[in-house]
């Protein structure tokens, strides 16, 4: 549920952004025949990056929270396990809590790179509605982004 509302959330903010610099963009003065400056549409470029980047402060603090909690719940489950008297029922809570660890981070990577990809896309679809000048944007840098692997 809370992957959605993060997933959601990114999203809105991201789509949200576009429509607005897509508009932005487009007109700058009072009349349709009006120039858009280099500068103006810089700064187009420079509010995209600006919403990327707090979508994906977002998601990377929703990651990183997730990671946390899963690593919280591992050191109790672990805890209770080897609070148990029985080898058995030691090595059934020892995987059952691998296990369940294993999946929250699983999870969280797939949220985090969900989150991360809408704000590159919706960046790079606003950056480009900006029609800024060439090599003014960041984009190229994706590649450095951090992947949660």
């Amino acid at each position: 549920m809370a992957t959605k509302k993060i997933i959601l959330t990114v999203a809105s903010v991201g789509l949200a952004t576009a429509f607005a610099l897509t508009a932005f963009a487009q007109t700058t003065g009072t009349t349709p025949s009006t120039t858009i400056t280099a500068t103006t549409k810089i700064q187009c470029v420079g509010a995209a990056v600006s919403a990327r980047e707090t979508a994906i402060d977002t998601a990377m603090t929703a990651y990183t929270g997730s990671l946390n909690s899963a690593y919280q719940a591992r050191a109790t489950a672990l805890s209770a396990a080897y609070q148990l008297t029985t080898g058995s029922s030691v090595k059934a809570a020892v995987k059952t809590a691998w296990t369940t660890f294993n999946k929250s981070v699983k999870a969280a990577r797939k949220t985090w790179t969900a989150a991360r990809n809408v704000a590159w896309k919706t960046y790079g679809t606003a950056a480009t509605a900006c029609k800024a000048p060439a090599g003014t944007g960041d984009g190229a840098n994706a590649a450095s982004e951090v992947s949660g692997t």
